[in-house]
Order: structure tokens, then sequence, then C-alpha cells
């Protein structure tokens, strides 16, 4: 499960990459094109980057939230409680014989 949340998350900020890069592609022409001044450039890809940023982590929480009710809905048992019980079947595994 967990994963398959990974995945989903990479592939939420590849999507991301790409349109940054077709972003940048797109200003640059503009400012190529006299459309657009450096600075005006400049200032609109770091307001993009740090809306990005923000929409990244926004994307974390919402992503830990999900986890954590998904977590609680299906009960699922922690790798260490699984190790416990399975020390505790070989104890007494080991008792009976």
């Amino acid at each position: 499960m967990e994963s398959l949340l990974k995945k989903a998350f990479y592939f939420g900020l590849g999507a991301m990459s790409i349109t940054r890069e077709k972003a940048e592609k797109l200003i640059n022409e503009l400012v190529e094109r006299g459309e657009m001044s450096k600075e005006e450039a400049k200032q609109f890809i770091d307001e993009a980057l740090k809306k990005g940023e923000e929409e990244k982590e926004a994307l974390r929480r919402m992503i830990r939230e999900e986890f954590f009710n998904l977590k609680n809905d299906v009960a699922v048992a922690t790798k260490a409680e699984l190790e416990a019980l399975e020390a505790r079947i070989k104890a007494l595994e080991d008792r009976l014989q």
C-alpha cells in the first residue's frame, strides 16, 4: 500500500516537473519576443517555484493524512507488531518442544 502511495506521489512530482519545463520554455520565448522582460520572467519563475513548493507540501500533507486514515480504518499491523508476534510464536513453539 505504501509503495502505491509513493508511486502516485512521485508521478505527481514528475508531472509538475514536466509542466515547469514547458512553462520555462514558454517564458523564454516571451522574453525573446520582447513580450516580457527578463526581470518579469525571473519574478514569474520565482513565484511559480514558490507556489509549486507550497502545492508540493500541501500534497505531502494530504497524502500523510490519507495514509494515516487508511491505516487506522484498515487496522494494518506494523512491522514491529508482526515481529513481536513472530517472537511470541517462536517462544511458544520452543516451549511445546
